[in-house]
């Protein structure tokens, strides 16, 4: 004998499943800036330390660029100081915005970054020559950042958004 009317169920209860993005979206305003930096500043410095110390990056120095991916509610900032990437609290000056899917694709290496720009599935706002700088830096960068401990969190996610 149930408690509960006849019009009800216990499935009209229910909540729908928890995602990944959803728990990101709710997480991620919660997660202290200096606890972001400490993430994610060596996993950047790791990954591009080649090209960071042979100058390549040189041309963002003291600039800011955000990368916003909008399906998650995240908006990363960068900027160089002294041949390292650091996560800055200011807004860039240049933004590229895309879903977390396109910005996979561009870290893996998975699709041609201009297609990526043309088909407008990743968008530069703001100051456009400088986002482009980037987006030149990163292509030019032969290993992209599919490697080391920042390529293997990449590579799963990669798997995770065939699924």
């Amino acid at each position: 004998m149930s408690l509960l009317p006849s019009s009800l169920s216990l499935s009209s209860f229910s909540s729908p499943p928890v995602t990944a993005s959803h728990l990101i979206r709710f997480l991620d305003p919660k997660v202290p800036f200096t606890l972001k930096r400490r993430l994610v500043e060596p996993l950047l410095n790791r990954t591009f330390a080649k090209p960071l110390s042979e100058g390549d990056f040189d041309a963002v120095e003291g600039r800011r660029i955000s990368l916003a991916i909008a399906d998650l509610g995240v908006t990363l900032s960068l900027t160089l100081e002294a041949q390292r990437l650091i996560l800055c609290r200011e807004k860039g000056e240049a933004t590229i915005r895309g879903g977390w899917r396109e910005f996979l694709c561009l870290a893996a290496r998975q699709e041609d970054p201009d297609s990526l720009f043309f088909q407008r599935r990743l968008i530069i706002e703001g100051d456009t020559e400088l986002g482009l700088t980037l987006k030149n830096l990163l292509d030019g960068c032969e290993e992209g950042l599919v490697q080391g401990r920042l390529g293997q969190l990449v590579l799963g996610l990669e798997r995770l958004a065939r699924q």
